[in-house]
């Protein structure tokens, strides 16, 4: 796709310098033994987790320390080499692997955890520690990091950082921008930025971290963050429901949102079409059967008895009015129960984390399915799923599946279409239509995912000329020679 795509936006290799056998020997005597030149040693380092877009790096580097990505930059700065960041490479819209010979900057082995105040909760570690890992570590000291992602697994914090990574939690404790106190940055010339603060008020200058979170690589290479982890919740149950029009959907949100309030923590919708495709592919089975649309709910609080209550009598509420037609419930207890769900059956017991694969899961179960065109939307809540089913009529039978879900407390839809193979007539049916649809709404055309390579053409859709204007203005200023992650984020500079 990568070189479809360079050709379609006139993308040609930038005149970076060319690696030669002294800059390899340079790099060894460096990080001896942390030096990937070998074609199948580099070889996953060049594709993405979508296996859509491919580079043709010749070298990855695995630094350990800040200095030796100081060193590192420093002599790619002098030498004009062009360096792609690379974290955990689960993003999705190219912005992870090299689109030509790009040196791949990996922070794979800066996984340290650098200290941890459990009295304010505040974590600082280095970069590549994978996102799962710190929640386990956090969680035994009762606290929880405050995002979660599908890629957990994977991913890493310093990409989840640089991506500005929103996530399941984003509606209870808010974005990376507020929950980032600090950050440890390299810039292009090898130069350390430390505002690496442990404040939760530091409310002198300008707030230069924030120039970084969300700049996918392309300003500075991440090195540590420190970051302020909420308390562990005590008490969490988990609802999934059917809901039969995506009308109900937002009505249960309204509801569920008023009767709920500061123990919500979750508002996940999917759409019939999602839950075909895990029961199918991933042979998950769901409890809720022959639904349109369902919700998942999730509650965390302090005090199981009360949050029980009120969850109980939302859903009592909800089915009452009709809003929700059948559903199940999950405590972390895992005690098995049964409770009555009104006249249209019972809450049955299961697992939360077995409700949860249901929603996390649906990103593996669309690689199934052949090729994927990924979208990743903020709308209005009211008009979430509209864009569903316009692109659903527009493309008719040349598109496999159209499906809708996403976190419809933060406004935010993933839409994606899938084929049996790439289809440059299928692309043009759908791009720019979905933009121009989503600029109508006063929308944005990157909700979380963030641009990258793919996506970084229809920035104008979302942002003003004289906004991306200023962004290339900063991009110039500190990193001159375009080193960073070029080719992604911003279009080409006037």
């Amino acid at each position: 796709e990568v070189a479809r795509t360079c050709e379609r936006y006139a993308v040609r290799r930038l005149p970076f310098g060319r690696l030669e056998d002294g800059d390899v020997a340079f790099f060894e005597r460096l990080m001896p033994g942390r030096v990937l030149s070998g074609e199948e040693e580099v070889k996953p380092f060049n594709v993405d987790w979508l296996k859509s877009v491919r580079g043709c790096s010749q070298l990855v580097l695995k630094p350990r320390t800040t200095a030796e990505v100081s060193q590192v930059l420093r002599y790619c700065h002098e030498r004009n080499l062009a360096v792609n960041p690379q974290g955990g490479n689960t993003g999705l819209v190219g912005g992870s692997v090299p689109v030509f010979d790009e040196i791949i900057l990996s922070t794979a082995l800066m996984n340290e955890i650098i200290s941890f105040d459990k009295v304010s909760g505040i974590l600082v570690c280095q970069a590549g520690c994978v996102l799962e890992r710190l929640n386990e570590f956090v969680e035994e000291r009762g606290f929880v990091m405050p995002l979660d992602l599908g890629a957990k697994g994977s991913c890493h914090i310093g990409g989840n950082v640089a991506t500005n990574a929103g996530g399941l939690r984003l509606l209870r404790y808010g974005s990376l921008r507020g929950t980032v106190l600090g950050l440890e940055v390299v810039l292009a010339d090898g130069s350390a930025l430390d505002c690496l603060t442990s404040l939760r008020k530091d409310n002198t200058g300008y707030d230069l971290k924030q120039l970084f979170i969300g700049s996918e690589g392309t300003l500075g290479v991440i090195t540590a963050v420190s970051i302020l982890c909420p308390q562990k919740p005590k008490a969490v149950n988990v609802a999934f429901l059917g809901c039969q029009s995506f009308a109900k959907v937002l009505e249960t949100f309204t509801t569920c949102r008023a009767m709920l309030g500061e123990i919500l923590s979750a508002f996940e919708f999917m759409d019939e079409k999602c839950m075909e495709l895990v029961e199918s592919h991933l042979k998950l089975s769901s409890p809720v059967a022959d639904s349109p649309f369902y919700v998942l709910i999730e509650t965390s609080g302090s005090n199981s008895t009360h949050d029980e209550e009120k969850l109980n009598n939302f859903l009592e509420q909800a089915v009452a009015s009709g809003l929700v037609t059948d559903g199940t419930v999950a405590t972390d207890d895992k005690k098995i129960k049964a409770k009555p769900l009104g006249l249209y059956g019972f809450l049955c017991s299961s697992i939360p984390q077995v409700l949860w694969s249901l929603r996390e899961r649906i990103t593996e179960a669309l690689t199934h399915e052949g090729y994927v065109y990924k979208y990743d939307i903020s709308l209005p809540v009211e008009k979430l799923y509209h864009l569903v089913t316009d692109i659903r009529a527009r493309l008719g039978p040349s598109a496999k599946n159209v499906v809708g879900y996403g976190h419809l407390g933060d406004g935010n839809l993933h839409l994606n279409i899938t084929a049996e193979s790439y289809s440059h007539s299928l692309l043009e049916a759908i791009e720019p239509f979905v933009y121009e649809w989503t600029a109508r709404c006063s929308g944005s055309v990157s909700a979380e995912h963030g641009l990258g390579f793919k996506k970084k053409q229809f920035i104008g859709y979302s942002k003003p000329r004289r906004a991306v204007l200023l962004m290339q203005q900063l991009k110039a200023m500190l990193d001159p020679k375009g080193i960073l992650n070029p080719y992604k984020t911003l279009p080409s500079a006037p």
